[in-house]
């Protein structure tokens, strides 16, 4: 039986349009004892956003003033606009109230980028995985993503076991990192792009054909950042179709290219990413990969967990 939670809802990125799902994913969370704040903030409108931008920046900054931090900060959905706001993050406050306390931020998709500064400006540790309206609000909840949700946050070394065809072999440690590589990508060159040495570097996205993956890919390549990287970790990249013109370039060909051309690992068909089934990883976190025969396993520790 989970223990009840105080989870804090945010809306930094698009509005909700699932509305029907977010109020479900509610009443499920408090039919479990959690409770639940800030809900105004699933409703908020103002253009294609969850409210204006003061509204959404609001949502992150009040984080740092709260005289009783919430065990859980869960976003309420992606889409966009939290770039908008990266510049008046109230880093400095979040980092004294927030650091090295037992609290998670989750969410991913758009809200890598404040994972990602937040991460670059304060070392805060933060988590990709669920967020209210697409998983916790799901028609049919997820029972792996709800297990490797509670599993993450509760233990201080988790560790993850799965299947790829990945032909590589070896063991790797480093920082984990990433988030949605779309994001990541629109990092490069400003100051929220964290400077990862030795990292294993996890990516996911939506909507995005192989070209342009491969193409953000190379652009972290001549940016100097795959350089720094020990490994990669692909999630799932759902919600794209191949055609004949692509004549066989598909995901697997990418991963192939990497491998060749930069001499990294890529160790593939993680479940992570905007699938139903998603693991959570904590960004910042120190982790051991290792790929043996097909069977790939990730540990990882030194993550906030709750009491």
């Amino acid at each position: 039986m989970l223990s009840p939670r105080s989870i804090r809802l945010i809306a930094p990125s698009g509005y909700c349009h699932n509305q029907d799902a977010a109020q479900r994913a509610v009443s499920r969370l408090q039919a479990q004892g959690h409770q639940l704040d800030n809900l105004s903030a699933i409703t908020r409108r103002f253009q294609r956003f969850a409210g204006e931008d003061g509204e959404r920046l609001n949502d992150v900054n009040q984080l740092a003033t709260l005289s009783t931090l919430p065990d859980i900060v869960l976003a309420v959905r992606g889409g966009y606009g939290a770039s908008r706001l990266l510049d008046q993050i109230d880093y400095v406050g979040l980092q004294r109230r927030l650091l090295n306390q037992p609290i998670a931020l989750c969410g991913h998709s758009d809200f890598t980028a404040i994972q990602l500064a937040l991460l670059a400006q304060t070392g805060l540790v933060t988590f990709s995985g669920p967020m209210l309206a697409g998983n916790f609000g799901a028609e049919a909840l997820s029972e792996f993503t709800l297990s490797h949700f509670w599993q993450a946050l509760s233990s201080p070394t988790v560790n993850i076991g799965w299947q790829t065809h990945s032909p590589d072999a070896g063991r790797w440690q480093g920082t984990l990192w990433g988030g949605n590589l779309a994001m990541i990508c629109s990092l490069i060159g400003t100051p929220w792009m964290p400077q990862i040495e030795n990292g294993i570097l996890v990516i996911e996205d939506v909507n995005e054909h192989p070209f342009r993956i491969e193409r953000m890919l190379i652009q972290l390549q001549q940016s100097g950042i795959l350089a720094r990287q020990r490994a990669i970790i692909t999630g799932s990249f759902t919600s794209t179709s191949l055609s004949a013109y692509d004549n066989g370039f598909d995901f697997a060909s990418v991963w192939q290219r990497i491998r060749d051309e930069y001499q990294l690992p890529v160790i593939s068909e993680l479940a992570f990413g905007h699938d139903a089934d998603t693991v959570t990883l904590p960004l910042g976190a120190s982790a051991t990969l290792q790929l043996e025969q097909g069977e790939a396993q990730l540990a990882f520790t030194g993550h906030p967990t709750l009491r």
